[in-house]
């Protein structure tokens, strides 16, 4: 079976979270997300991150800590993911013509995002305040 490590972004403004809309043909089409995607081999999770996130939005980033590190298995592949804060001053722009939109904390849970990110979801829905980079307050959790 496929294993994929996949990097994402929590990049949040003014107590809204940046989420995009999984496109059409791809995996888990249609779904809700954080920005990210696949790390290339040998490609640390800052690098990978940073470049997807200029590639689908056009921004450049500055990554912060890793909030939660979470595995998944599809049907077809296992998912090892990372979420990280970021920050980034640029306006992102939907590059790969995806949806894109700020939702608050609350938000999350009524929408529709991949298996894998249940547990973000969670947390994110539980937890109050900021998760930039500065913030101390979060905590890595693996499962």
């Amino acid at each position: 079976m496929t294993r994929l490590v996949v990097a994402a972004a929590i990049l949040e403004r003014d107590g809204r979270i940046l989420i995009t809309r999984r496109l059409k043909g791809t995996h888990l089409e249609g779904v809700w997300e954080f920005p990210g995607g696949k790390c290339e081999p040998g490609e640390t999770l800052e690098a990978c991150l940073g470049r997807e996130l200029f590639e689908e939005l056009g921004i450049t980033a500055v990554i912060g800590r890793e909030l939660l590190t979470t595995s998944h298995a599809y049907d077809d592949r296992v998912v090892e993911l990372h979420f990280l804060t970021c920050t980034s001053d640029d306006e992102p722009k939907p590059l790969l013509n995806q949806e894109m939109r700020w939702a608050a904390r609350n938000e999350l849970a009524g929408l529709e995002f991949p298996p894998a990110d249940a547990e973000l979801i969670q947390w994110l829905s539980d937890t109050s305040g900021g998760t930039s980079a500065a913030n101390g307050s979060a905590t890595t959790v693996a499962s």
